[in-house]
């Protein structure tokens, strides 16, 4: 294992950018082109065309190489740099500011190259299978249109939280994470949907039956709620975790549910009666304050003090709000 640079994090041997703080670790090497894949790796789908990979069916093309800077605290964006011809793909609406050299352009997919040959019905559903992982039929490109000089363009986050770089060629070339996660990435990723076949942990697990997979060998970005830590499981290691907490994880990573043994404190001590449970080996990405988590707090709270205008309080909603905390661990979801 690596350490980074800037803040001392320990990361995986290759890594292009520490996941801890972004900080880069030296220039990325680019593998030569039409280079055979090492094992373990993705394949090139077809001679003809050396930038078209594949890993596990799906495929993808060789992603730019794109670097980037991320400001702010809580509510963080990131600033990417483009070098002439580069791109990157982001979800409709999370551009934030762009140099007047940068051309967008809205494309049905991800520009991955995974639909190339397909039918528009076939398209059209591959696009359908993403809207149902939060993201919309169609994507925006931005690409750098100048033939000469860089160009920068900026995403934020919808909600207050982190902005998570990962580097897919450093994790398999695969991510599986929560739906809505992801906000931007080199042009070249996949994204695509990832059932959960467990039927226990699509009922109770916070995440449901469909999330998100990233495939790709480039550098995409993911947004969380609140603080973001990261933990690296080994082989057999067990993790339990509130169901909703979970970001991202490795493809090599087992996610499933558990009841509670002590059916008491599940139903009165605040947490419900299951954990997710995260089984290495692999790398998981967690946040302390999902948004759905603070959605709900909002509309409680603005429910509760609608009497305020008024100048009176509410008995009925105190002793409502009351029971309901006291007995919060039934009615978690």
């Amino acid at each position: 294992m690596a350490f980074c640079t800037n803040c001392g994090n320990q990361i995986p041997d290759g890594s292009r950018f520490c996941g801890n703080c972004g900080a880069q670790q030296g220039a990325p090497t680019a593998a030569p082109m039409g280079a055979a894949p090492t094992a373990g790796a993705a394949s090139f789908g077809a001679a003809a065309d050396p930038n078209r990979m594949e890993k596990n069916g799906i495929f993808f093309t060789k992603a730019d190489v794109i670097d980037f800077e991320i400001f702010g605290d809580d509510m963080q964006l990131v600033e990417i740099e483009l070098d002439p011809g580069e791109s990157v793909l982001a979800e409709a609406g999370a551009m934030n500011y762009m140099d007047a050299r940068i051309k967008m352009e809205t494309i049905f997919g991800d520009g991955s190259g995974a639909d190339a040959g397909k039918g528009f019905g076939s398209k059209l559903m591959s696009a359908g299978k993403r809207a149902l992982t939060g993201e919309g039929l169609f994507m925006t490109v931005f690409q750098n249109a100048d033939p000469v000089q860089k160009a920068k363009v900026a995403f934020a986050s919808p909600y207050p939280g982190k902005i998570i770089p990962v580097d897919l060629d450093t994790f398999d070339r695969t991510l599986i994470c929560q739906k809505s996660a992801f906000l931007c990435a080199a042009k070249g990723v996949n994204v695509g949907i990832h059932f959960q076949k467990k039927l226990g942990a699509g009922l109770f697990g916070g995440e449901g039956f469909i999330m998100q997979r990233l495939t790709g060998d480039g550098i995409v970005f993911l947004n969380a709620g609140g603080t973001i830590i990261k933990k690296t499981l080994a082989a057999g290691e067990m993790l339990r975790i509130d169901t909703g907490c979970l970001v991202a994880m490795s493809e090599t990573v087992d996610y499933d549910v558990a009841l509670q043994s002590d059916i008491k404190s599940g139903f009165l001590g605040g947490e419900g009666l299951f954990l997710a449970t995260l089984t290495g080996p692999g790398e998981v990405w967690l946040q302390s304050l999902p948004f759905s988590r603070m959605a709900d707090e909002i509309i409680l709270a603005s429910r509760q003090n609608k009497g305020e205008n008024k100048g009176l309080n509410n008995p009925i909603s105190e002793v409502k709000s009351g029971l309901g905390g006291a007995l919060g661990g039934l009615f978690k979801s």
